[in-house]
């Protein structure tokens, strides 16, 4: 057991030397941090780590996490601090690119998605994020889209920028993709770590060690190209399984997964 925690506090060393530049370089101190740390040890003790059949209470929290009672009553009573109107409005854009790229009504005759007009019939904006996002407003999409850089709109003509939610402006919304993918990945692993072999998800990568710097413009280009048609691909066996993109899918639950170069389920 202690030598699990000392490999666990090695790992975390290793995880936070990253995090760190960018709480530093963003001017969020220690006191900030560790805040947040204390709020989220307690949530997720208490949502978590629950005795069967029993209520969890503040002093199980407080024995689990090592805070006292007085500080983990504090922690309960505070709000949550993380954005999950965000992550939902990441999620719909996802799905209405995802659509845009592959619906026959919304590519054209070259698999390229067509410019749309924002409203007014079957092979327009408003019905892409009809069929694709449930019945949240096309506008509150669109305003979202445009936020984050991925279209452009002139003369009520919405133009798709990117075949994936990649932001080209605003900091806030790419903080907030770092957390959600980190968040996954960090899922994953530790999935593999506890689960039996049989049992793991997909986590691969490929690395070398000797690569020449000028050549690295051209790796990074053919790399980008193949995960984008991998990632392309992907999509379109998920898509099939998704209630909301294929309504004659029959089953129970609601689960979502999905494939970096790393399978996840949540």
């Amino acid at each position: 057991m202690e030598g699990v925690k000392q490999a666990i506090a090695s790992t975390l060393v290793r995880l936070l030397r990253p995090l760190m530049r960018v709480l530093l370089k963003n001017n969020i101190s220690y006191g900030t941090f560790a805040d947040i740390a204390r709020w989220v040890y307690v949530d997720v003790a208490a949502r978590e780590f629950r005795v069967p059949g029993r209520k969890q209470t503040i002093s199980r929290i407080a024995t689990i996490t090592g805070l006292t009672r007085k500080e983990v009553k504090r922690l309960r009573e505070m709000d949550a601090v993380d954005d999950l109107g965000a992550a939902e409005r990441y999620n719909r854009a996802v799905r209405v690119i995802s659509g845009w790229l592959k619906d026959p009504r919304f590519i054209n005759g070259n698999g390229e998605p067509r410019i749309l007009p924002f409203d007014g019939g079957a092979e327009s904006f408003s019905a892409l994020v009809k069929a694709y996002s449930g019945d949240v407003p096309p506008r509150a999409i669109l305003d979202e889209m445009r936020r984050a850089g991925i279209v452009e709109v002139d003369d009520r003509q919405v133009r798709l920028l990117n075949r994936g939610y990649i932001v080209r402006k605003g900091e806030v919304e790419k903080f907030g993709i770092m957390g959600r993918d980190v968040s996954e990945f960090i899922s994953t692993i530790h999935h593999n770590i506890t689960s039996a072999p049989s049992d793991a998800f997909f986590q691969r990568k490929v690395s070398y060690d000797n690569i020449p710097v000028e050549l690295y413009p051209e790796v990074r280009r053919r790399i980008s190209d193949m995960a984008a048609e991998f990632v392309s691909a992907v999509d379109r066996v998920i898509s099939e399984y998704d209630r909301d993109v294929n309504p004659s899918v029959e089953g129970t639950g609601r689960k979502r997964l999905g494939m970096g170069v790393f399978y996840f389920e949540e």
